[in-house]
């Protein structure tokens, strides 16, 4: 196993720390708040989350591995976080349905129109928010893997450390949910067919 690398040097100031975190972290803000609201369905909660989550990654920062990948080490402590406080409260509401994620593309390339599938040119007949209602559906475990693959385009391996759960899971997880998801969209266009 190889040692630990610090990124702070030992003789770093906490004013220099301040200024590499804001420098190197804050740019992920709004990733952040996008799976935060993903995983708590309500703003106000996953303003919460990612506040405490920003907490904790400026008071380990030292502890960051360089040469790592700095988004999937704030999603792990996002996700340790909103479990740890799932788990001591279980007061989470689910009713609140979630705020647009206005990064979110699918298959979106007007050059390769033309190779694209049946089903990516279905889903253009859906708006954002029909993809978006159709992806909250999805139970939970199939819904943060296909955001954390699909929408922050994350790989199988820091989606299985971010979740701490095997790359196989992983997979199965993507392959169960895009296959829900899949389904769901469709009925909405037939739905949407039938009613034109």
């Amino acid at each position: 196993m190889s040692e630990k690398i610090n990124s702070a040097p030992p003789h770093e100031t906490r004013s220099i720390t301040e200024q590499r975190f804001e420098t190197e972290v804050m740019p992920f803000l709004n990733q952040l708040y996008s799976g935060a609201l993903r995983l708590t369905r309500n703003p106000h909660d996953a303003e919460d989350l990612v506040q405490e989550t920003f907490l904790k990654a400026f008071r380990s920062f030292d502890s960051f591995q360089e040469g790592t990948n700095l988004l999937a080490w704030l999603y792990r402590i996002m996700t340790n976080t909103f479990i740890n406080s799932y788990r001591k409260d279980q007061r989470r509401p689910r009713t609140e349905t979630m705020a647009e994620i206005t990064d979110y593309q699918l298959s979106q390339d007007d050059s390769n129109r033309e190779s694209r599938s049946a089903e990516s040119l279905a889903l253009d007949r859906l708006g954002t928010q029909d993809i978006l209602d159709a992806l909250d559906a999805l139970p939970d475990e199939y819904r943060e893997a296909v955001y954390l693959a699909d929408v922050e385009g994350l790989a199988y391996k820091e989606i299985a450390e971010i979740l701490d759960i095997p790359s196989g899971t992983v997979m199965s997880r993507l392959h169960r949910g895009r296959a829900k998801l899949r389904k769901m969209l469709r009925e909405r266009v037939e739905a949407e067919v039938q009613m034109s």
